[in-house]
Parts: C-alpha cells; sequence; structure tokens
C-alpha cells in the first residue's frame, strides 16, 4: 500500500504503522523534504529482488520522494541522495542532522578497548545503536530451541516421518534443513537459475516437493522450521561469478582456500543472492527461520592478507561489513515474517580482540535475531580455559566458554537471542584417538554448561551425517527440560549417566509434550479467533465510514437539488 506523503503523519499518528523511536521525529516533521541516515545502509532500487543500487552513509541528506507501508517491516521511504534514488526503512532516518550523526558513546565505550591485531578491523567501526527486534505472532520462535539438524541426503528428507517419531519422544521443538551447503545446492530455486546457474544445475529437480513435503509434516506436528543457508564459503557461485571472488593480487586469479573459492563477503551481488535464494525458501517451503552460515572471511589468512584483492569498493572493515550484511538480510527477510540466524565461530566471543574473519560477537548480536555459535569441544586447543583434554570435559567446557560469552553479549544494546551448536558427532580422531564417545550424557554435559552459564535460548545438534542411529542413541539428552534443572554443583552428577532417571524422564515427556502440544493449539486457535475477530471490527469500521460517506453524500446531493429547486421557483415568480 502507498501513501502520499501528506497523509503519511496522520497514519503513522493513529498507530497504522510501527516503527522506532525515530518515528515520533519524523511524525512531527512528516513533510519535510529532507531526511538524514542514522546508520550507513543500502539504497535499494528494487524492493521485489532486494537489489542494492549503492550504499548510504550515516548523516546523509536525503530528499523525500515517497513512502511505502509495509506488514512486518514499519515502512520505506522513497529517496534521493543527489545521485541515486532509492529505498531506505523510515527506522533509519531521522528529521535532524545532529540526531543522524550522534554515535551512542554509552554503548561504544565498551569497545574501544578491543584490540585489532589480525586486521579484522576495529570494534568501534561497528554500530551499535539499538536493533528494533521483531516479534511475529504468528510465528513464535520456540525459547528455548531445541533442534535437531537435517542434511539434504535421502537419509534425511526422505525419513522425516521417522526423525518426527524421535522428536514426539523427547523435548526437541524444531529443525534444522539445508537448503544449500558449498557444492550441495537442495531444490531448483529460481534465485539459483538466475545468479548461479551451475548450483541450478546440481541442485536435485524433485526435491522442492520433497522439501515441500516435510515442512508440511514438520509444522502439521507443532515443529519450528529452520532452512539453512551456508553464504560466503560457494564453490559454484565462486565459477559463476569469479569477478566477485578474493583474488592474488599478483596475478588476479580468484584466490582457493581449504579447497573452495570465496565469493567476497563485500560482494554485494552475493549479500542478494542468498537473501534471495532465503526469500524463495520461505515463498515456496514454508521456513520460519532462515540460518546463515559461513558469515565471515576465510580463517588463517593473517599472513597473507596483503597479497589479496577483497574487492572491497566501499573501504569497509572486516567486521563491519559483516555486520552490514547481516542487518541487510535481517531487513528484507522481516519483511516476510521470519527471523534470522547467524552461524559464528566460538573464538569469536572472545572479548581482547577482533578475529582475522570478520566476525565481532556484539557486533553480529546487537542486529541478528539469533547467534548461534558452533563451540566444538574438539575444535578447544588443549590448555583452553586451563582444562586439559577440553573435548573431554564438556561441562566444564561449555560453562567456561559460555560464561565468557554471556559477558559479550552484555556489551550489544538490543542482544540476539544465544542459540549454540553442540558437538553431536565423535570427538575426532586427529585430535584425540581416546576422546569420551557422542553419548547422551555427552550432550548433556554440553547443554547444561551452557545453561548454567546463562545461555539459555536453546542448542542445535551438529552431526553432518544426521544418523539416526546416533540421534537415537542420544535421545535421553534431548529429554532433558534443561531450563527446569538445578545448576551442577560438583561437575559430576548427570541424569543421563542414571538409567532409573531417564526411565522416569521418558514418561513425564510424553505426557509433559502432549501438554504443551495441547497449549500451543489453544493459543493458536485463540489467535485465530482474535484475527477473525480484529479483521471483524476492521470490517465494521469499514462499513460504518461508508455509510458515513453514502450519508453525505445523500444530503450533499439533497441539499443541491433544494437549491436548485428554490432557484426554479424565484424563476417562475
Amino acid at each position: 500500500m502507498r501513501i502520499p506523503i501528506a497523509l503519511f503523519a496522520a497514519a503513522l499518528f493513529s498507530g497504522l504503522f510501527q516503527t522506532n523511536a525515530n518515528a515520533s521525529a519524523i511524525n512531527q516533521d512528516a513533510q519535510r523534504d529532507t531526511l538524514y541516515a542514522t546508520v550507513t545502509v543500502p539504497l535499494i532500487d528494487d524492493t521485489l529482488t532486494s537489489h542494492i543500487l549503492t550504499q548510504v552513509k550515516k548523516g546523509t541528506a536525503l530528499s523525500v520522494i515517497d513512502i511505502n507501508a509495509e506488514k512486518n517491516s514499519g515502512v520505506r521511504f522513497l529517496v534521493n541522495d543527489g545521485k541515486n534514488e532509492g529505498w531506505i526503512f523510515g527506522k533509519y532516518l531521522t528529521p535532524s542532522k545532529e540526531e543522524a550523526e550522534k554515535v551512542h558513546d554509552f554503548m561504544m565505550e565498551k569497545h574501544r578497548a578491543v584490540r585489532n591485531p589480525y586486521k579484522g578491523g576495529l570494534a568501534t567501526d561497528c554500530d551499535f545503536s539499538p536493533y528494533e527486534k521483531p516479534h511475529f505472532p504468528d510465528n513464535e520462535m520456540p525459547n528455548p530451541c531445541n533442534a535437531l539438524y537435517l542434511n539434504i541426503s535421502p537419509s534425511g528428507l526422505k525419513k522425516i516421518d521417522d526423525y518426527i517419531a524421535l522428536a514426539d519422544s523427547t523435548l526437541i521443538n524444531a529443525f534444522v534443513i539445508d537448503i544449500k551447503d558449498n557444492e550441495a545446492p537442495g531444490f531448483k530455486a529460481e534465485a539459483m537459475k538466475k545468479f548461479s546457474p551451475t548450483s541450478y544445475s546440481r541442485a536435485g529437480s524433485t526435491k522442492e516437493e520433497l522439501y515441500r513435503q516435510a515442512v508440511e509434516k514438520l509444522h502439521a506436528k507443532g515443529y519450528y522450521v529452520i532452512g539453512r543457508i551456508t553464504c560466503f564459503k560457494d564453490n559454484y557461485f565462486a565459477k559463476d561469478h569469479p569477478e566477485t571472488c578474493m583474488s592474488s593480487k599478483a596475478d588476479g586469479k580468484p584466490y582457493q582456500h581449504s579447497k573452495s573459492y570465496w565469493p567476497s563477503p563485500y560482494s554485494r551481488l552475493v549479500w542478494q543472492y542468498n537473501v534471495e535464494l532465503a526469500k524463495e525458501a520461505v515463498r515456496k517451503i514454508g521456513f520460519d527461520e532462515i540460518n546463515f552460515d559461513y558469515v565471515r572471511f576465510p580463517d588463517r589468512l593473517t599472513k597473507i592478507d596483503g597479497l589479496l584483492d577483497f574487492k572491497n569498493a566501499y573501504s569497509e572493515s572486516k567486521v563491519e561489513v559483516i555486520q552490514r550484511f547481516v542487518r541487510y538480510a535481517c531487513d528484507e527477510l522481516h519483511r516476510l515474517g521470519v527471523y534470522v540466524s547467524v552461524d559464528v565461530f566460538g573464538e569469536s566471543s572472545n572479548p581482547g580482540y577482533t578475529t582475522a574473519y570478520g566476525q565481532y560477537w556484539p557486533a553480529i548480536s546487537n542486529v541478528a535475531d539469533a547467534i548461534c555459535a558452533m563451540p566444538y569441544p574438539d575444535h578447544f586447543a588443549d590448555k583452553a580455559f586451563g582444562l586439559t583434554r577440553p573435548w573431554n570435559q564438556p561441562y566444564r567446557l561449555m560453562k567456561a566458554w559460555g560464561t565468557q560469552t554471556k559477558g559479550q553479549q552484555e556489551k550489544a544494546a538490543t542482544p540476539a537471542v544465544a542459540r549454540t551448536w553442540i558437538q553431536a558427532y565423535h570427538v575426532m580422531r586427529s585430535v584425540d584417538a581416546e576422546g569420551i564417545p557422542n553419548d547422551a550424557s555427552y550432550i548433556e554435559k554440553q547443554v547444561r554448561g551452557l545453561f548454567d552459564a546463562g545461555l539459555t535460548g536453546g542448542y542445535m545438534t551438529w552431526l553432518s551425517s544426521c544418523s539416526l542411529k546416533t540421534y537415537r542413541a542420544q535421545a535421553a539428552a534431548y529429554d532433558l527440560d534443561y531450563p527446569a534443572l538445578s545448576p551442577v554443583e560438583d561437575g559430576k552428577t548427570f541424569i543421563t549417566t542414571d538409567p532409573k532417571k531417564v526411565a522416569q524422564l521418558k514418561k513425564e515427556t510424553v505426557r509433559n509434550k502432549e501438554a504443551l502440544r495441547e497449549e500451543k493449539e489453544a493459543l493458536k486457535v485463540a489467535a485465530k479467533a482474535e484475527k477473525a475477530e480484529n479483521k471483524a471490527a476492521k470490517a465494521e469500521e469499514k462499513a460504518l465510514a461508508d455509510l458515513q460517506k453514502d450519508l453525505e453524500k445523500a444530503e450533499e446531493k439533497a441539499r443541491k437539488e433544494a437549491e436548485k429547486a428554490g432557484t426554479e421557483t424565484e424563476g417562475d415568480e
């Protein structure tokens, strides 16, 4: 629905649109010709395809041309920066130049001491102003969100009924399903056809229906469904668009890292491709959330950083551009009523420095809906947090890491939900040939360590094979109501090591899960009834307004006829 600027103030005042704190300022002067950008944001010239024309810097003066109201995202302004014309969300605009140029010192102070030893950028390059986090009544994010991971192989989607049966016997309430991994595209998406023909040719021709059926079954049983997309590690897109890749300054050829070519996170074309793919997956398949992985530059590049051309058109630091991509993705996907989560390395929560690959925890957490770290125990070095062979001490390791991370959460003005990937696979042999097994107790110890540290947003299981056999062996851990458990005092007493407790939990879970389903169904019915009631109220208001208009028209017509009759009478005399 597009409305004239002259009507915007009245509409905003009446509560028709919801925006952030800038709304009141814009409302007071909605008909001004000039507004100012409060943060550096993309200028979108095609809202249907989320195409980025250019970038508008913080404090830029913008001439207002038009306004467009959007269901889930407030309003967008059509503006001109003196050279280009495009759309910017109203939450990033203010009529005050002084307000636009203001820096949130109360937040920035927390980041000034952070070092930049690995060329990832200064923490203060990022924006820490409050970011409005959405809530979609028709799409509730579970709290906590306990998810099983599924890949796109036949062992995953084709056996969805078996995974549902397993989840039904536990407190699992969500699933993560791959949409695109590196060299593993899912269904034949139009976005792939347009941006990455190689991905399109390698995607499964029958997968779209398989996805749709799986997600429909999951939704029918009340599960929250997350679609996972690998972003900046993409060999197929790199093959189709070598001009977007990080390349060697010596010969100009794309640089290969870890057997893969990486499109640069600085490339806005790569941004658009991944977001368009996400939007298509939401519309066609029905995902409730999009999870972006590999939202980073390659790691271990510090020694050769100066030898590479990162295609940095806007002279941004790595931490800066990663945060800006996350904000762009959130803005575009929130329009569809879905949430956005971002995967990060466990190292990114280190409070002392920004990472070489561009992930700085508070910056990403400040913008994303959920931040999903991957602190897999076998990825930690020996003696990490003072622990010998920390991968064999999952509770102590996760509690120590989680405590550090909780501190980083507090450095974001609007922190995301902290939902953590846990290690569901066996400790890698290359790390420790005698690593402890990935049984139910290994899962329980990780999750309880996280919850005891204050990271209570839930967990997602990383098991690349998504083996049903392994998940079934771990089921007792997925059956635990972690928020209700008392903190572990001695670091040794765990429920899944006691067969009697496991049996008792199984009985309770069946009862509790059924009660939860009934409660959720009742809430859905109530929400539907409220929606119908609101719709009826609006229809009644419209009918009354139409009736009022008809009465006014009838009165006007009668008045004119009376005037005409009076004139004719005077003429007769």
